[in-house]
């Protein structure tokens, strides 16, 4: 069980790494962390973030896609999926779904198409996936920026956990309101929907709503899952937007590049990013 002191020294190590954009040994490197010390990192990050007057907007799900978990971890592949708490400072929204996004800072930056959910209600702590979708207010799609520490994308599950889970920041599309009909069938509908990801004119990475957890609604159940076992932190509440993990791979991004993604299947329209 890693001591509140410690784990104050490593949120205030990253949060200065990622201020500083400094690269650092991953957490694990020097201590058997479990995931329960990346957590517990994350409350004193979490306080931390609060205390100097940052706002909690919602939650980013990781690794939902279990076909990329074996591409990270060192000593064992990801096994489940990471959550951690998302700020306003680092979730912007774009007009008609282009826009221009700085990469200036960002620590080895990577892109994942998602699909986000707002929430309209809290959940019942025993909801079903059905009864969660019934909270749901809108969807929409969503690029988020990934960001890493630790050199070359090398670290274990704990450190993803404790490193923000990763998150970078997130660029948010136009908002699609649900109705009750939709609502009803979104986790089989989002399940079969397919979406691709390019790079100027060449295609670089296509996945299914399907390789998101079997469906980003059953991501978003799991999420409230864990929620359950984790009494230190807040469950989910009215008004939190939720990313619901990458649909592909994460891909490598650079200043110069423009980015597009489209949707099949679902009536999302996608996005066009621009990075400086």
């Amino acid at each position: 069980m890693l001591m509140s002191t410690q784990a104050s020294r490593y949120a205030h190590l990253l949060l200065e790494a990622r201020a500083k954009g400094q690269l650092i040994a991953p957490l694990s490197d020097s201590d058997a962390l479990t995931v329960a010390d990346g957590y517990n990192i994350v409350k004193s990050m979490f306080d931390i973030r609060t205390a100097q007057g940052e706002a909690m907007v919602g939650r980013k799900i990781g690794f939902t896609n279990r076909k990329i978990w074996s591409k990270y971890g060192m000593k064992e592949p990801i096994s489940m999926p990471i959550w951690t708490p998302m700020f306003g400072s680092t979730v912007r929204y774009t007009e008609d779904n282009r826009g221009v996004q700085s990469l200036q800072g960002a620590l080895q930056p990577r892109i994942g198409p998602e699909l986000i959910f707002k929430l309209a209600a809290a959940p019942a702590p025993d909801a079903t996936v059905e009864e969660l979708a019934e909270c749901i207010e809108w969807m929409a799609h969503a690029f988020e920026i990934v960001t890493c520490p630790f050199p070359d994308w090398k670290f274990e599950m704990v450190d993803s956990i404790a490193a923000f889970g990763l998150h970078g920041s997130l660029i948010v599309g136009e908002p699609k309101m649900l109705s009750t009909a939709s609502r009803r069938n979104l986790g089989e509908v989002l399940a079969n929907a397919s979406l691709s990801l390019s790079c100027g004119d060449e295609l670089r990475s296509a996945g299914f709503g399907s390789d998101v957890f079997g469906s980003p609604v059953h991501a978003l159940w799991q999420l409230h899952q864990m929620l359950k076992e984790q009494p230190q932190f807040p469950p989910l509440a009215a008004g939190e937007v939720i990313t619901t993990g990458t649909w592909t791979n994460v891909c490598a991004i650079a200043p110069g590049e423009t980015w597009t993604s489209a949707f099949s299947g679902v009536s999302l329209p996608g996005l066009t990013i621009s990075f400086v």
